[in-house]
């Protein structure tokens, strides 16, 4: 009698997706990061460099989801029901999301039913389930690097708000505006 292994979990590597690898991502771990996030912060100025870092970083992100876009939209998956597409956000960034050809619907929830549903091919069910790994993670990325740079631009304002308050206080009470405020 012959030993069976269990049949592995891990899904084979797709064939026709070609995933993002961490070479695609070595020029951006460079960039803006939480490092920055953990400093202090002297100032607006500091603030919106850092926002400004931020966005940069998120838009080098959405380049990669664009790439994600393209290949989700080619064939095989351009003959399914169900299509990768790209939403614009009224926050002003872009997600990817799965979609009718007809653009009756979208959302994950349609991703589900193309890969339970019996008449989807095993082989493209890998590939698809490839494809939808890459778009959780890359949406994440981008919603996280928005959203830091967003608050970012926030804090410096309030920053600015605090220091138009406080040269009025002193100008009010001296005469003069403060030397060396921090911007």
């Amino acid at each position: 009698m012959t030993e069976q292994t269990p049949a592995s979990h891990t899904p084979p590597p797709p064939a026709l997706f070609d995933p993002l690898e961490a070479t695609d991502f070595q020029r951006l771990e460079h960039a803006a990061s939480l490092k920055g996030l953990l400093k202090p912060f002297k100032g607006k100025g500091e603030l919106e460099s850092w926002a400004k870092e931020c966005e940069q970083l998120r838009d080098s992100l959405l380049a990669l989801a664009q790439r994600l876009l393209a290949q989700g939209t080619t064939y095989p998956f351009n003959r399914l029901p169900v299509l990768l597409a790209q939403q614009t956000t009224s926050a002003g960034t872009a997600f990817l999301r799965w979609r009718y050809v007809d653009r009756s619907a979208m959302g994950v929830l349609l991703w589900d039913k193309l890969v339970t549903d019996p008449r989807t091919p095993t082989p493209l069910v890998h590939e698809l389930y490839a494809l939808e790994i890459e778009r959780i993670a890359i949406n994440m990325q981008v919603s996280l690097t928005h959203t830091i740079s967003r608050q970012a631009h926030a804090c410096a304002q309030k920053m600015a708000q605090a220091e138009s308050r406080y040269r009025e206080r002193l100008i009010t009470s001296t005469g003069h505006s403060p030397p060396g405020v921090l911007t």
